[in-house]
């Protein structure tokens, strides 16, 4: 059997950084999954109320990439009161040709990390207007920092406004971007005030209550919501999709499982058979994305398997390019 490559976080921290090569990545993929014949199944989730977790499993087949991942993700958002993260997980690396295991990617969540905040990224070049300078990031933890960050490669970001629950929180999060970033970073007295200065908001919480409502919208804006991506969170009010120009999915049917979608059909606002757009789709040309200066467009993000092909695939390649990682043969 061929040897089996074994990167831990480490050395995929080196291999990896969110970075233009990333956000190309990601917005490859999502142009393969409209243009080719992609094999992803339904996320496979396993709800743990008890101790506030789930573990998702992700995986696609894309034709145009050597590989394929399996990842499972673990997400226990009780976790840092135990001082503890809350995401974690690894993948698995497959030949595409022959199913053998590649590599084994023990991120602990890392590239999950990266290749969410680099589809942020992609959904505000293809959605946003161009001259937007103003972003407003809803949450305050790791995907918060790395969807600013990831902002500030797609757009010419000046301002920065960040809301969250906890006031501490906040503040440590203003004070590593604007560090980070070099920017002009500062907290949102409300949701209200972060709405009314952003010209990009991405929603980046676990929450199961809508936080953002359809008054608060304002002509031009662009939404990414992140957060929701099990059949119980809602950041967006239902009228928030409803009142949108363009409301874009990643994957219509996974949106319609477990994005906002799902909840704006649970509430009768939508319905199931409707049909709307893809982020790929409009990446290919195969359906329009903003038409006018004014419009107010909603990015559903649920996550999706080509995401995790495509970075987990991107990894090896560097990480055998940097000469990293341990050989295993079985």
């Amino acid at each position: 059997m061929p040897d089996i490559k074994i990167l831990g976080e480490s050395d995929l921290r080196k291999a990896v950084k969110l970075d233009l090569a990333a956000v190309n990545c990601i917005e490859t993929a999502f142009k393969l999954l409209a243009t080719t014949a992609v094999s992803m199944p339904p996320i496979l989730s396993l709800h743990i109320p008890d101790h506030n977790g789930e573990v998702d499993v992700k995986t696609a087949y894309v034709p145009g990439i050597s590989s394929f991942a399996i990842k499972m993700s673990p997400g226990f958002f009780d976790n840092p009161k135990l001082g503890l993260p809350s995401l974690n997980g690894l993948m698995v690396l497959f030949s595409a040709t022959t199913g053998i295991v590649e590599a084994v990617l023990l991120d602990n969540g890392y590239l999950t990390d990266i290749r969410t905040a680099a589809a942020g990224a992609v959904a505000a070049k293809w959605l946003s207007r161009e001259d937007s300078k103003v972003a407003g990031i809803v949450g305050s933890g790791l995907q918060a920092r790395l969807q600013l960050k990831a902002l500030t490669l797609a757009r010419d970001i000046e301002k920065a406004a960040i809301w969250g629950r906890n006031d501490k929180h906040v503040a440590d999060c203003v004070a590593d971007c604007a560090r980070d970033l070099d920017i002009d970073v500062s907290a949102a007295n409300s949701l209200d005030d972060l709405m009314e200065q952003s010209d990009i908001v991405v929603t980046t919480t676990p929450s199961q209550k809508p936080l953002i409502n359809a008054s608060q919208l304002r002509p031009g804006q662009h939404i990414t919501a992140m957060g929701s991506d099990a059949d119980y969170k809602n950041e967006l009010e239902p009228g928030v999709l409803v009142r949108a120009d363009k409301y874009v999915c990643d994957r219509l049917a996974q949106c319609l499982k477990q994005g906002e979608f799902r909840s704006a059909v649970a509430s009768g606002a939508m319905t199931p058979e409707m049909i709307f757009p893809e982020l790929g789709e409009i990446i290919a040309g195969q359906k329009p994305g903003r038409c006018s200066r004014d419009d107010i467009t909603v990015c559903d993000l649920t996550g999706t398997g080509v995401q995790d092909t495509a970075i987990a695939t991107l990894a090896r390649e560097r990480s055998d390019a940097a000469g990293v990682g341990v050989l295993f043969n079985s």
